[in-house]
């Protein structure tokens, strides 16, 4: 179905997609899933990037503090990765990490209400957007350090290994991470170890307000693995099926006992890197191009009215569902009380 990096590709799923344009002829093509599948893809990027604009508003208002990173127009990644976990899969990530807690299976009253410091939060109010865990959703964190979650991933793959539960632990960086020095030690060790990770590097062209083409010497980030005979594929990050059928690839490889894998996903972040930035290292016409041409929403909408799968108001009706939900989420979170001081002293150390 698909070729690892070092050959070259066959399949569609292999390499970036060229850039869908509304005005294009082609059509697109017969979705390869179910009609409840792909609606089921829709709603949940539609929740994420809801409860991503409602997180933007608040911040906006005072009632989120610190950093926050929005994960807007990145949906298709996390979601069709998503699509081919098993229960006993893990997840870790980095600081823009909302959207993977919602898809991991976490209340967004609950991640809502860490973002705002309250003690209904994943972490109690101590956490916040950055820092916040659930173990029973298999989901290890967001981390503020960049890369720092990578040698974490790895050893929850370790884990994994030694338990022989057939796990596999998803590690999610950016093309600003790649570049850290850990992640070679850790893939290093992953590849040694024939550990079931998989590595997906969300590409969204910028580490901070540093374009990929200024920070990295060779801009092929699937085949930062081919130094440790970890294959890997370039995927477009916009599309998620095409997510989906590199997921699965990437998955039964980790399954079949064949160490680890590297997935690379062309994406896309509408917003600055974080709240506080202005973001005038790339033009608005850039950023609008973007927008109009390959929005994984829009996309996936689109093949659900071109395969008659669902009709205009039936999706209105979806979208309605998803904003009543984030709204609940928001009001939840204002209510719950900020934590105790004491609470400070809490979760600071377990003894085993």
């Amino acid at each position: 179905m698909a070729t690892p990096a070092r050959r070259k590709p066959k399949a569609a799923a292999a390499k970036a997609a060229p850039r869908r344009k509304k005005a294009a002829a082609k059509a697109k093509p017969k979705p390869q899933v179910s009609r409840d599948e792909l609606l089921g893809f829709y709603r949940e990027m539609l929740l994420i990037r809801r409860f991503e604009e409602k997180a933007g508003q608040l911040y906006g208002m005072g009632l989120i503090g610190g950093f926050c990173h929005l994960y807007i127009g990145q949906e298709a990644v996390v979601v069709g990765m998503q699509a081919a976990a098993r229960e006993q899969d893990t997840m870790v990530t980095s600081y823009r990490d909302h959207g993977h807690m919602l898809v991991s299976g976490m209340d967004p009253k609950g991640v809502m209400a860490e973002l705002t410091g309250r003690r209904g939060g994943y972490s109690k109010g101590k956490g916040g957007s950055m820092h916040m865990f659930s173990r029973e959703a298999g989901f290890f964190g967001g981390h503020g350090i960049v890369a720092a979650q990578v040698p974490i991933g790895t050893g929850l793959a370790f884990a994994h290994k030694y338990r022989q539960d057939g796990g596999i632990c998803v590690t999610y960086l950016g093309d600003g991470a790649i570049n850290q020095g850990q992640v070679s030690e850790a893939f290093n060790m992953a590849s040694l170890w024939q550990l079931p990770a998989i590595y997906v590097i969300e590409n969204n062209k910028y580490g901070m307000g540093t374009s990929v083409e200024r920070a990295s010497a060779t801009t092929d980030l699937h085949r930062r693995g081919d130094a440790f005979d970890i294959p890997g594929m370039q995927v477009d990050g916009m599309d998620v099926l095409a997510v989906k059928a590199a997921a699965e690839v990437a998955t039964a490889h980790c399954r079949a006992g064949k160490g680890p894998y590297v997935l690379e996903m062309k994406t896309y972040r509408y917003r600055g890197h974080s709240m506080s930035d202005p973001a005038k290292y790339r033009t608005k016409e850039e950023v609008s191009k973007v927008r109009q041409e390959s929005d994984p929403i829009d996309y996936a909408r689109d093949l659900i009215f071109e395969n008659k799968m669902a009709d205009e108001a039936s999706l209105k009706e979806t979208d309605r569902e998803v904003k009543a939900l984030v709204t609940e989420a928001a009001e939840f979170a204002q209510q719950s009380p900020e934590p105790e001081p004491e609470e400070l002293y809490t979760d600071v150390l377990v003894e085993a």
